[in-house]
């Protein structure tokens, strides 16, 4: 009997690797921002506003400076002339309206927890004790929150220069576009219409490690260490806002303890830390507390989505319209605007919509602003047509499973250009979905729950459906370009190859957790042939990474991860030239296979490492070669990668409590090929959790004048392990074909599709008692007034955690 070599054998790539990097981060060896101490260096404190709409009449500092430690307090009236204005990179339509949006407020807040006043002392205790003793006298404006009374007539206004809380309107119709048919007439020939509105609750991304930044200047240029995860954006950025020649900027992101889109800002404290900084000559560094971050950080979500479906009466979809109204909060920071927009291509889903129409409306509202969140607009849209199709279930009296499998594109379908005219690549909803209704045992829990009907059971079974895509890998720069986004797509890989057989990897991408070190190691190892352990990523150094377009919107991989394999490929190209030089034979003779170069038909054979050092002491290359094999590549997609899943919910639902306990989660996600399964099980469980925590936990509470009264951790309900259900998770594969790798991204799967699966199940347990929607977060009390038709006469929930209320009299700076 001859054995068979295994081709896949020794490959990294699909290899459950050990993350390199976790030795450092679960131990405390790495340095995080807040852990840096440079010689000299001062600590800034910001004073914030206790109050959510107000002209600021006066403040006075005069006790602030004389207290002990302090060098420098300034308001934003000190720092007007040159603080700029915070950038806003996606103006979404030419008439977008954008209030400027200074990081101190200079003349009015509009929002509890802006930042007014900022205190540099020796110390941080110091530079936070002196904040008690600034004093400003604020005049009460009329606060905005509601978005629907904000675009009424006659509505107080956030921003008066304006002239109105609209900031922009954005259409997407297929009619116009060519992509499909006009939606008022498919919905008015329909045997059946749905409409309901659905509310998207505000979220806080809460990230495990509270921002930081610190600035060390010197007479020629300044260094910037933050907590982001966009340091060359961030880069880009403090050069344009503050006119400091950008060679002039270094930005270092260190390990960075998670960021779910929470980073992906230039933030007040980074604009001003540099000011400061540069002021006083000295370093200066700032570090939030968790109630600064809850209060001024960026939160998620919050919109309002009206939907509306149109179906014949044997369950075809023949039309799709969405209104939505999102809140940007009091300014437009980095991507506001677009959040929305990513959305509006999503909503149509897996689904065969013959017409569609998307109108969202952005609004101000004394609120903090709002932008991009695990997902950013992805999740918000399949929450509302994975909900609306259960109602359409509903109205048809079918198997919401059935109306998907009628209504979803087929797997010889693809590619398939949809009605908002996206082409999905790859795909197959079928595989994936018949392996979770396996894996679930659909068949019997629907038997159960009949059961529990049948016979009155206080306690009712639900089950919910997820059937999801979202368009990952953002890029191609040539449609973020015409979506008005003024970054590009593109990502950046350069390979060092050292004399020593060693690698260097040069990556734009800027971890904040996804375990980027270890994958992109893997992929070198696989096509080098070197091993695994001899690679080292270096990223988030704007000095060391001089180019890149940072990590967000499941885009590392399939763009940067691809820039990789292309470096790589340029290195063999050239240590191909010349182990044929040196091995005197044709180039079209030389093979080349885990790491070594050998001449076909012959035993002659040279590593890769022999080539390297040939390449770098250069005595005997080809006429006209340079020295070395280092290469670097730049990867700039042509569509984005389109990962998709089957998110499969069982809950029990106590009807006479309104408690919900989730029994069964199962989960069948399509990445595209996986490079580490391990890394990949991590992202999808840290995805549910999030997901499920929006569907039943988190919620960002504010009061009647706009006090955010879930302030701390103590208020705004984050689950742990042990409100967390066991998952059951498994993958089918459909290779992308956007890419060489073949990758999806898996970033943000578990966030966008668990929320409406949860949701979907809590309806369904109850559906026969005569409730069609639960607000989210489904509490208990929100829960049981469904159930029992309560509205006004019972008190609700505050929020998630009770509302405790967190604001002190300092403005909430613990």
């Amino acid at each position: 009997m001859t054995a068979t070599a295994d081709p896949e054998a020794g490959r990294e790539v699909g290899k459950a690797r050990l993350r390199k990097e976790d030795a450092r981060l679960i131990t405390g060896a790495t340095r995080w921002t807040d852990n840096m101490q440079l010689t000299g260096m001062l600590h800034m404190a910001v004073l914030r506003s206790p109050v959510a709409h107000a002209r600021i009449a006066a403040i006075d500092v005069t006790e602030a400076v004389r207290m002990p430690g302090v060098l420098m307090v300034l308001t934003g009236q000190d720092v007007a002339a040159e603080q700029g204005s915070l950038p806003c990179a996606w103006p979404i339509t030419e008439d977008m309206l954008a209030p400027p949006a200074p990081s101190l407020a200079v003349d009015q807040v509009n929002f509890a927890g802006e930042a007014v006043a900022l205190v540099v002392a020796r110390s941080a205790a110091e530079a936070a004790d002196a904040l008690s003793a600034i004093d400003v006298d604020y005049e009460d404006l009329p606060v905005v929150l509601d978005l629907e009374r904000a675009i009424a007539d006659g509505a107080d206004l956030v921003h008066p220069d304006l002239g109105t809380n609209k900031s922009a309107t954005w259409v997407f119709d297929s009619a116009e576009a060519g992509t499909g048919s006009e939606v008022d007439q498919a919905l008015a020939g329909s045997d059946v219409v749905v409409e309901r509105t659905f509310r998207q609750q505000r979220l806080i991304p809460a990230f495990m490690e509270p921002r930081s930044v610190v600035v060390d200047p010197s007479p020629d240029s300044v260094t910037m260490w933050s907590a982001t995860q966009v340091p060359h954006i961030l880069r880009w950025m403090l050069s344009a806002v503050l006119g400091i020649p950008e060679q002039q900027i270094r930005v270092i992101a260190p390990d960075v303890g998670g960021g779910f889109g929470g980073k992906l800002q230039v933030t007040p404290e980074e604009v001003l830390t540099l000011l400061v900084a540069r002021r006083l000559g000295k370093p200066v560094k700032w570090t939030e507390t968790r109630t600064e971050s809850m209060l001024s950080a960026h939160h998620g979500r919050d919109q309002l989505q009206r939907i509306t479906v149109g179906a014949r009466r044997d369950g075809t979809v023949t039309g799709l319209k969405v209104d939505l109204l999102a809140d940007m909060g009091a300014y437009l920071r980095l991507v506001t605007p677009g959040v929305p927009i990513l959305g509006a291509f999503m909503y149509n889903a897996i689904y065969k919509f013959p017409a569609y129409r998307f109108t969202c409306t952005n609004v101000f509202t004394n609120k903090t602003p709002t932008d991009a969140y695990r997902g950013a607009g992805r999740p918000e849209a399949t929450f509302a047509i994975e909900r609306i199709m259960d109602e359409l279930a509903a109205e048809l009296g079918v198997d919401p499973m059935y109306l998907r499998e009628r209504n979803w594109i087929k797997h010889e379908e693809f590619p398939f250009t949809t009605v908002a005219g996206l082409t999905y690549d790859s795909g197959n909803y079928e595989a994936a979905t018949d392996k979770a209704k396996e894996l679930f045992g659909y068949p019997a829990l629907r038997r159960e729950q009949s059961e529990r009907r049948a016979n009155g059971d206080p306690v009712q079974l639900g089950i919910g459906i997820s059937t999801y895509t979202e368009m990952c890998g953002l890029a191609p720069s040539r449609v973020l370009g015409a979506l008005r986004y003024a970054a590009g797509g593109w990502e950046h890989a350069a390979l060092r190859m050292l004399p020593t057989g060693k690698v260097e990897l040069i990556t734009g991408t800027s971890p904040h957790g996804q375990g980027h070190v270890t994958a992109w190691s893997q992929i070198v190892a696989d096509r080098l042939g070197v091993p695994f352990e001899d690679v080292e990523v270096l990223h988030g150094d704007t000095r060391v990474s001089h180019k890149g377009m940072d990590s967000y919107g499941s885009r590392s991989l399939a763009v940067g991860g691809v820039a990789v394999v292309l470096a790589a490929e340029k290195v063999l190209a050239k240590a191909r030239t010349v182990a044929a030089h040196l091995m005197e034979a044709g180039e079209g003779d030389i093979e080349f296979t885990s790491g070594k170069f050998t001449v076909r038909g012959t035993s002659t054979a040279m590593s890769l490492g022999d080539v390297v050092v040939a390449a770098h002491v250069a005595h005997n290359l080809p006429d006209g070669m340079e020295p070395g094999l280092d290469a670097e590549a730049t990867f700039d997609p042509d569509n984005f990668s389109y990962p998709h899943g089957t998110h499969l919910c069982a809950t029990e639902v106590d009807t006479r409590t309104g408690a919900v306990k989730i029994r069964s989660y199962v989960c069948v996600d399509d990445v595209g090929k996986v490079v580490n399964p391990m890394i990949v099980e991590g992202q999808v469980h840290g995805g549910l959790a999030q997901g499920i925590a929006q569907a039943l936990y988190e919620e960002a509470v504010h009061d009647e004048f706009g006090t955010l009264t879930t302030a701390t951790l103590a208020d705004y309900l984050l689950p742990s392990a042990v409100d967390l259900p066991h998952f059951t998770t498994d993958r089918t594969e459909t290779p992308a074909l956007s890419n060489p790798l073949g990758v999806k991204g898996v970033g943000e799967a578990g966030t966008i599709a668990s929320t409406p699966a949860v949701v979907n199940s809590i309806v369904d347990a109850v559906r026969h008692m005569g409730v069609d929607d639960v607000e989210m977060p489904c509490t208990p009390m929100r829960v049981w007034k469904a159930i029992h038709r309560r509205g006004d006469g019972v008190p609700t929930t505050p929020g998630a955690g009770g509302g405790l209320g967190s604001l002190d009299a300092r403005g909430g700076a613990e």
